[in-house]
């Protein structure tokens, strides 16, 4: 069976064909390292992590090259870098924000399961790959200088044609709406309202680089020409597929494509574009406001990773998700279940019942039901399994985990199981089942068998 894809540009699912298949690429916008990423955040790195293992799956893990940005040189970097250091030069503040948020992502996404992508870009580690593109805008006629900002020109790209994509394709706007909501700011310098930042003059303190166009003021990079850049770099001008959240649809990749098919004359960026869906939690939208805005790092405080993990995909990655605390504790019980059965068997090959909705456009949803039906096939439930980013740990360290993470003391319940067994042998079963009741209370379930007795922290 082929792998097929949703794309947004074309909106419709297409069966995937590589441009090189010994070389699959594959570019999904990263965090921006101001702060603690929230479960919306973990959505694309769940949802692409889950593509990166199929296609290497697929295609060998040698074959597919994975890249994933981060973003560090932002306004909400500097001003969180005021907030939090304020005794400090700006420059030396935001480092320490970028590296202390930079490792904390990467901590909360290796919990969840998440491979390292091939390769995983620094914004700032990339300005001369910016301003050459910025340069290039300019000499096609795409991009002008003015007031020391450099801005590009949707109407310019429209009227040039020439095998150009039309700028508002990929959100399906055509220019006039693009103008209401539009995330650019209203300057007299600009020439057409839907123009925007390719290069801003650096305030006073703020990250600066020498400008390009011949702007003598140093400055630095607007959001958008930060990830053409990277992705130019590490995959070339025309790659396979580019993902993030349904969120960065507009203006973020529309910007993108602009950016990149104009600047190397290409009639596409990214063969395929695919966008996760929204979050919510509860029901409402996560918000601070609402009091209901969750890290990743503070639900990794009350659950294993590979808990959010599976309640993340048990929703297919285009629909709308509602996060739930009910949703979560079954998750946790379906890995209870999981654990015991394969987690210590040898795996086989992933099931094709698996295999099959997966590459049915990343329909985990089903392929999750299938799971369901291999309790059975231990081996082939392992390996699908373990495709599937699970079973990282042993069953041993998974109950061990759930026993540190509940607070229950494991040598005071053997002593109670011990009485109880003694009182089970004596025909005190009044006292066996207040022994049994205590447990309980503690948040412990037995299992009595020919073999003897068994147990485990409940969810």
């Amino acid at each position: 069976m082929e792998l097929r894809l949703y794309d947004t540009l074309t909106r419709e699912k297409r069966p995937f064909v590589p441009l090189d298949p010994r070389n699959v690429r594959m570019y999904v916008c990263g965090p921006t390292v101001y702060d603690f990423a929230h479960i919306g955040n973990a959505r694309p790195v769940i949802v692409f992590d889950v593509l990166f293992r199929l296609l290497r799956h697929a295609y060998g893990e040698a074959h597919v090259k994975y890249v994933r940005n981060i973003t560090d040189v932002d306004d909400k970097i500097n001003d969180r870098a005021a907030r939090d250091f304020p005794g400090l030069p700006l420059n030396e503040a935001i480092r320490k924000v970028t590296e202390e948020t930079g490792k904390q992502f990467h901590a909360d996404v290796d919990a969840l399961g998440c491979l390292r992508p091939s390769v995983e870009p620094r914004a700032t580690e990339h300005i001369a790959e910016m301003r050459e593109i910025i340069e290039k805008l300019i000499a096609g006629g795409f991009a002008y200088a003015a007031e020391d900002h450099v801005l590009f020109s949707p109407q310019a790209m429209n009227a040039a044609n020439a095998g150009l994509p039309r700028y508002g394709a990929l959100s399906n706007r055509s220019l006039d709406e693009m103008v209401a909501g539009a995330r650019v700011d209203v300057a007299p310098y600009k020439k057409g309202n839907t123009d925007f930042v390719l290069w801003k003059p650096s305030k006073p303190g703020e990250p600066s680089w020498p400008s390009p166009a011949g702007i003598n003021a140093e400055g630095r990079p607007g959001w958008h020409i930060e990830c053409s850049a990277m992705a130019w770099k590490h995959l070339g001008e025309h790659f396979d597929i580019h993902g993030g959240g349904i969120d960065l649809v507009f203006p973020h990749h529309e910007n993108e494509v602009a950016q990149t098919c104009c600047a190397f004359h290409q009639e596409r960026m990214a063969n395929y574009w695919m966008h996760n869906g929204f979050l919510q939690v509860e029901s409402e939208k996560m918000s601070k406001s609402l009091g209901n805005f969750i890290t990743i790092h503070e639900l990794l405080e009350d659950w294993p990773g590979e808990v959010l993990r599976l309640n993340m995909l048990k929703t297919h990655y285009r629909s709308p998700i509602d996060w739930t605390l009910k949703s979560v504790e079954e998750s946790a019980r379906t890995l209870d279940d999981w654990y015991r059965v394969a987690a210590d068997v040898v795996p086989g090959e992933p099931a094709a019942s698996v295999v099959e909705p997966l590459l049915d456009d990343l329909n985990t949803p089903l392929a999750i039901a299938a799971l369901h039906g291999l309790r059975g096939e231990a081996a082939a439930l392992a390996g699908s399994l373990r495709l599937l980013g699970f079973l990282s740990e042993s069953a041993a360290q998974w109950e061990s985990r759930k026993q540190r993470a509940s607070g229950v003391d494991a040598a005071e319940v053997e002593r109670l199981l011990a009485e109880r067994t003694a009182a089970r042998a004596r025909k005190d079963f009044k006292e066996s089942d207040r022994i049994r009741d205590l447990l309980a209370g503690m948040g412990v379930a037995i299992k009595d068998s020919k073999d003897g007795t068994t147990w485990e922290v409940a969810r």
